[in-house]
């Protein structure tokens, strides 16, 4: 049966669900009867909710700070979670999951696991919070005073959503795309969309039971040149397939471009476009929060340089208003960071932001322009995926990505057309090269050329091409925002 945006029957969830616990212990585990979870999440106290948190940020106009971080060891992610958050005053916790799990391959897993044991160090990626259970994944609440959010890149997050939420984790990153195409070569879009219309059907049995959890769709996708009318589109799409299950505190995320204007006006247009499209499409109730997520490009190598882009990444989210920004580190280029590594990124993120807390970004004409811009690619791109699904936003996405109407750059799946190409104007503005299908007027796309030939015009190049985007790709960890012309 074709994947469509309507909420699930409590029953067809609850026999989906028995097939999704069958292959976790043996029999039912009383660690996952519902009940007993709508429980342990209401007897949470406040400050563990995530929720609450962003809710409480949101009235005050602040930016709380997150990082990514996750080791195999139950006892050694304990105390990296302990001392990201005691020394680097993270408001959030992660806990960034292994790459097996995210493949659904427990037993790989279980055997990474014993290893690190034998070993004395993590040989895993993340955190296995399948193997480690509802027993474990309680501990690891248990010994932090903030909520926790599981941050992965899982297609298939069923059994982990299950997990973590009945652990009395209260958040989840992820959504059916977003957690596809920039991850996967060869699953199914209608699939994941199916897998993650039962995790957010997961989050709306507990919303109709008393316990609001957050969900947080991914908004950098690949995180290189990704113009913001496909990242944005994206997020909105995933905030409607959400909200159509029942979840009612969504966080949408956008990741740093590099111009400080466009990031601004990026952030502002997803917060106003989503909650704009919640609402016509029916979703009266659901509040809306944005992420940062701080330069998701190459890093510079030199530390000071690296301490300089976290700083940047920082004025931006907090002069953007985002209630929430993941942070970076000094390490990025050189592997999985530190500890101490990374509660050093938290802290000089969040200096940042408690300088910039009370300032405003005055409404110019560029930024004004900007918005104006973004948002009227992401209406051209929503109502041609709107039309390509026939007023069903989950068959238009599917066909949408199938026709390359939605077309994400640099992303390995095949069911991404892979035809557009990104690449920076003369203020270091991502504007787009080359179109494929893309699902956008041809004013826009005029918009875009001009823009791409003014540059072009003035690094004297004999024509818009593809070495400018090149340029582009590795411009940053060099120490410049636009590409230089190369020799």
């Amino acid at each position: 049966m074709m994947v469509q945006n309507k909420k699930m029957p409590l029953e067809e969830f609850l026999e989906i669900r028995k097939e999704v616990l069958r292959h976790w212990k043996t029999g039912t585990h009383p660690d996952l009867d519902l009940d007993r979870a709508v429980q342990k999440l209401k007897n949470l106290p406040k400050e563990k909710h995530f929720a609450h948190k962003l809710r409480e940020a949101k009235a005050k106009g602040i930016t709380l700070v997150q990082p990514r971080a996750g080791v195999a060891r139950l006892d050694e992610h304990i105390e990296l979670m302990q001392y990201l958050q005691d020394e680097g005053k993270a408001d959030f916790l992660p806990s960034t999951i292994d790459s097996y799990t995210r493949h659904n391959r427990y037993s790989n897993a279980e055997d990474g696991i014993q290893e690190s044991e034998k070993q004395g160090r993590s040989l895993l990626n993340g955190f296995p919070a399948v193997n480690h259970g509802v027993d474990g994944c309680s501990k690891v609440l248990d010994s932090v005073k903030v909520p926790l959010q599981a941050r992965h890149g899982t297609p298939d997050a069923r059994l982990l959503s299950e997990i973590i939420h009945a652990s009395g984790w209260t958040s989840n990153e992820g959504g059916g795309i977003s957690y596809n195409i920039p991850y996967c070569k060869k699953i199914s879009l209608e699939d994941t969309i199916k897998y993650w219309q039962y995790c957010d059907r997961l989050v709306g049995y507990y919303q109709e039971h008393g316990v609001e959890l957050n969900r947080e769709p991914y908004g950098p996708l690949t995180g290189t040149l990704c113009p913001p009318c496909i990242s944005n589109t994206v997020a909105i799409i995933e905030s409607l397939l959400a909200a159509e299950q029942g979840v009612k505190n969504i966080t949408v995320g956008y990741g740093q471009g590099g111009n400080l204007v466009q990031d601004i006006a990026a952030l502002r247009a997803l917060e106003e476009q989503t909650n704009h499209y919640l609402k016509i499409f029916g979703y009266k109730d659901v509040f809306v929060t944005t992420v940062f997520h701080q330069w998701m490009g190459g890093f510079p190598a030199d530390e000071s340089e690296a301490v300089a882009l976290i700083g940047y990444a920082s004025t931006v989210a907090a002069l953007g208003k985002a209630t929430k920004m993941i942070t970076k580190t000094t390490h990025e280029s050189f592997g999985i960071p530190t500890k101490e590594a990374n509660a050093k990124g938290l802290k000089t993120s969040r200096y940042i932001t408690n300088l910039l807390k009370d300032q405003k970004t005055p409404d110019s004409e560029e930024l004004l322009d900007e918005i104006a811009q973004i948002k009227s690619e992401v209406d051209s791109l929503i109502r041609s995926v709107v039309k390509a699904g026939k007023g069903d936003i989950a068959q238009g996405s599917v066909k949408a990505f199938k026709d390359g109407i939605i077309d994400v750059p640099f992303a390995p799946s095949e069911i991404n057309a892979g035809k557009i190409l990104p690449a920076r104007d003369i203020d270091g503005k991502i504007r787009i090269l080359e179109f494929g299908n893309l699902g956008l007027t041809e004013e826009i796309k005029e918009f875009h050329h001009k823009k791409l030939q003014e540059r072009a015009d003035k690094q004297n190049r004999k024509k818009m091409e593809i070495q400018m985007v090149i340029d582009d790709i590795y411009a940053v960890s060099m120490g410049n925002l636009v590409g230089e012309k190369g020799e």
